[in-house]
């Protein structure tokens, strides 16, 4: 059985890691244990490190080839394979089956997968689980997110009264992210002692108060209610639509570069874009192919025209349009 993130904890405490270790579900979650693990694998003396980006080409051969290959730098090596939507398909399944079979000495096997239910559960994954150590991290649940941020405060040397705990998970309405990126702040500028909810409303800057970064990010996840509702807070709040138009444009072409990319993994890398974002794109590109995103940039050069009063129409509702194409291209309909 899958191990809890509780046990997880003590599990990597070990003075020893498995030959396979697989960590999948809530990306942040996911991201901090990997984190984690690298650590405590360099701490073991794991000297080498290789990573592979499975893509829609993924030559699965590579991974028995590196299990195979001897290392002249390192005693312990580990294997970093990321496998963004949590389906490696026949032939990932029977690659990763093998090396559990028959796992190489001194070399660890790290599987991460930003998305898991029971429906990627399969033969493959058995095997692993038996064979190694699988967690599968879940977002809190409505009534386990004051356990959760209580938890997060603790490990970050804090405490705060039931008030101010309810009062940050209102702010942070459900984004784990956002949750965790407000409890680092606190620790920085709190210091040492409990937290009651009238210095948790001056400390915590209010999350129900969108920045265009947010809403681009609501966009390219594929989460349009949360994107449609920053965008009303945009505007609600005087904010320019020629302004957010820059960035969210920025973005788009980001996206089309990506999609016009060869090899995906390279291109992020020359993008300088750090491993949460290079999921962040993956999984809008999942959803749409390339000749939707230059639609979107289309739009959006019309929504520029529409503010400058160059062609008529309402700008904000076509916005709205544009990112609900952005999140959901089901829906890319609307920019007809």
């Amino acid at each position: 059985m899958p191990l809890s993130p509780g046990q997880w904890q003590k599990a990597l405490a070990a003075d020893r890691l498995d030959a396979v270790y697989m960590l999948a579900g809530e990306q942040l979650l996911v991201l901090e244990a990997a984190d984690a693990l690298r650590a405590r694998a360099r701490e073991l003396g794991y000297g080498e490190r290789e990573v592979f980006d499975v893509g829609q080409h993924f030559d699965w051969n590579d991974l028995a080839r590196a299990g195979a290959s001897m290392s002249l730098f390192a005693s312990r090596r580990l294997i970093d394979l990321r496998l963004p939507t949590g389906r490696p398909g026949v032939e990932g399944a029977k690659a990763i089956t093998a090396f559990c079979a028959d796992p190489p000495p001194d070399v660890t096997l790290l599987v991460t997968a930003m998305e898991w239910s029971s429906k990627h559960d399969g033969a493959w994954s058995r095997k692993l689980d038996t064979s190694g150590t699988m967690v599968v991290f879940n977002a809190p649940r409505p009534g386990e997110w004051s356990s959760w941020i209580g938890a997060r405060l603790a490990s970050r040397g804090l405490s705060a009264t039931p008030d101010a705990i309810a009062l940050l998970a209102e702010r942070v309405e459900g984004n784990l992210l956002a949750a965790a990126q407000e409890i680092d702040k606190l620790a920085v500028l709190h210091g040492e002692g409990r937290i009651d909810a009238a210095e948790m409303e001056t400390l915590v800057a209010d999350s129900a108060r969108y920045d265009v970064f947010k809403l681009t990010d609501a966009a390219f996840l594929g989460d349009g209610a949360r994107a449609l509702r920053i965008l009303a807070g945009l505007r609600s709040e005087g904010d320019e639509l020629l302004a957010l138009m820059g960035w969210l444009v920025n973005q788009l072409q980001l996206a089309l570069r990506l999609a016009n990319a060869q090899n995906f993994a390279a291109q992020a890398k020359a993008e300088r874009l750090w491993q949460a974002r290079e999921q962040l794109f993956r999984q809008a590109l999942r959803r749409a192919p390339r000749d939707h995103w230059l639609q979107c940039l289309a739009r959006a050069s019309r929504i520029d025209r529409m503010v400058k009063g160059r062609e008529a129409g309402n700008p904000w509702q076509e916005a709205e349009r544009l990112i609900a194409a952005i999140a959901e291209p089901h829906a890319a309909r609307a920019l007809a």
